[in-house]
């Protein structure tokens, strides 16, 4: 979560210790400590009534948010196997193809 290691940790501290002083260190002691416990308390809390509300039979997989991911729809679309695609009636087609560069005209379709 913040990863910090042992030494930064200690290295933090002792700036604490100069920063805050020595006769003020317990009183923030006692408050990181109590703003700890409010924050469990009020995680605790959270999650009871989050349990309360939806209950017990919930599919945590559908509500996965990493599902959405564009690479992992695009990955699982391409892995899939084709099926062949039913034809449809072939329209009748002109006896001549069209030239390149020019669009096809039907004088049918407008």
């Amino acid at each position: 979560m913040l990863d910090i290691n042992g030494g930064e940790l200690l290295i933090l501290v002792l700036v604490a210790i100069v920063v805050i002083g020595p006769e003020r260190m317990p009183e923030y002691a006692r408050q990181l400590r109590e703003w700890v416990l409010r924050g469990r308390d009020l995680l605790r809390d959270s999650k009871a009534s989050v349990k309360a509300e939806i209950g017990d039979d919930v599919d945590w997989s559908q509500l996965d948010p990493r599902q959405y991911d564009p690479r992992r729809i695009v990955r699982d679309a391409l892995s899939e196997p084709s099926s062949p695609a039913p034809r449809a009636a072939a329209a009748p087609r002109a006896s001549s193809p069209a030239t390149p560069g020019k669009a096809p005209f039907d004088a049918d379709a407008t």
